[in-house]
């Protein structure tokens, strides 16, 4: 493996998590590191002072231009958008700041942020790069940089969600969960439902979701125990939420993740959209990063 090669690969999962937490598509991400791995092949090495930096730069820049584009595709999309679920590997659910970074509830509050402030919040709160770098990323002046990131860890923190449940608590909750939902018991899922929690459904305008967030425990309960009994559950970690794999006839239906607060459900994020789906039918994992890129 030559050198390029090699500095590219040593950083992917990095620049993966970038453009994804960017994103929040994988099949987004992929094309963005391809894009950038096409700039970094034509640059002189002699050149460049920090491949790390360099790498996050170019792919940032890809990822602001796939956002903006993005953001149109959303203005037309039936129903609620969801981030592209993945599965989390062991290590990076252990990593607390990481997995709340792609969680959806987090995904979707920076939705509510502008290209650049969502850029410059996660390359500065996940990943800790110093204004400079971010400044050259983004085009702007590191005072600028400064100020974009104070506005957006404002609204963030006006919006992220609650704490984090301790993982016992989280297991009896989806254990407790997953026999309610395979039972359809009515009053088992109001149990564990928190009286004001939402579940948006993602399909796309493909398969049947509901086109607005189903609000209350009352009616949430409903459409979950209308979940055919043909259909087999299967816990997993998505995207650092405990999350149930929905399957039927051995395909993957639907991806459920959960945001758990004292030990009821207050969140549910239904993906249904088929293309979607796609990375975790491949059993694509989302990585952990390695020291140096933490």
């Amino acid at each position: 493996m030559d050198s390029v090669t090699q500095a590219f690969v040593a950083h992917r999962n990095l620049l993966f998590t970038v453009a994804y937490e960017m994103l929040g598509s994988a099949a987004d991400a992929e094309d963005v590191l391809q894009e950038a791995w096409l700039r970094w092949v034509g640059v002189d090495p002699d050149t460049v002072r920090d491949e790390r930096a360099y790498l996050v730069r170019i792919t940032t820049r890809q990822a602001l231009s796939h956002l903006r584009s993005l953001g149109r595709r959303k203005e037309s999309y039936v129903g609620p958008w969801l981030p592209e679920p993945l599965l989390t590997a062991p290590d990076v659910a252990e990593d607390i700041e990481l997995a709340d970074s792609v969680s959806m509830a987090m995904l979707l509050v920076l939705e509510t942020l502008t290209p650049t402030e969502r850029a410059v919040f996660v390359l500065r709160e996940v990943f800790d790069l110093a204004y400079d770098e971010i400044a050259e990323a983004v085009d702007k002046s590191p005072a600028a940089v400064r100020q974009i990131a104070h506005r957006a860890r404002t609204h963030v923190a006006a919006r992220r969600p609650r704490g984090v449940a301790s993982a016992a608590e989280t297991r009896r909750t989806v254990e407790a969960f997953q026999r309610a939902v395979e039972t359809g018991d009515l009053r088992r899922l109001l149990d564990i439902l928190a009286p004001d929690v939402v579940l948006l459904t993602d399909g796309g305008g493909v398969v049947q979701a509901a086109l607005a967030p189903v609000v209350g425990a009352d009616q949430v309960a409903h459409v979950l125990s209308r979940i055919a009994a043909a259909m087999s559950l299967q816990p997993a970690q998505v995207n650092g939420d405990p999350a149930l794999i929905v399957r039927l006839g051995g395909e993957i239906d639907t991806v459920m993740a959960m945001r758990i607060d004292d030990g009821i459900i207050t969140g549910l994020y239904a993906v249904r959209n088929p293309e979607k789906l796609s990375h975790l039918e491949r059993g694509d994992h989302l990585a952990p990063l390695s020291p140096r890129s933490s």
